[in-house]
């Protein structure tokens, strides 16, 4: 058996950015519009403000999502997606139309298929 080298899979590189906690609850509440950091954190919900800005920064990073700095007073900062991001919502849409017809029938042959439990008979 060979050990796989992942440094060059886009594949594997893809789903180690998007399992990360909260990465597709962010790209799913900006796929609705823009938010700034406040609105974002109200939006995705039980994500603390540590983690969200580290999400947001690698987001950033990887050019899934852009950053603007709005000069008002105070300034206000704006995420929304790049075309990157966006495209992201047809990977979304399809992994949930996958795991709509899949997984609810691999759950149903799993139960269906399930050992009984043993019964204990009583005196």
């Amino acid at each position: 058996m060979h050990a796989h080298d992942h440094s060059l899979c886009p594949v594997y590189d893809s789903i180690e950015l998007l399992q990360e906690k909260w990465v597709l609850h962010i790209i799913r509440a900006l796929l609705g519009a823009p938010h700034g950091f406040n609105e974002l954190a109200r939006a995705v919900g039980g994500v603390n403000t540590t983690t969200l800005a580290a999400r947001l920064d690698r987001l950033e990073r990887e050019g899934i999502v852009s950053k603007t700095i709005e000069s008002t007073m105070p300034p206000r900062t704006r995420y929304e997606l790049t075309d990157a991001g966006v495209a992201l919502q047809g990977v979304i849409e399809a992994i949930d139309a996958w795991a709509r017809e899949h997984m609810r029938r691999c759950q149903a042959d799993a139960v269906a298929t399930a050992a009984p439990e043993p019964t204990v008979a009583s005196h």
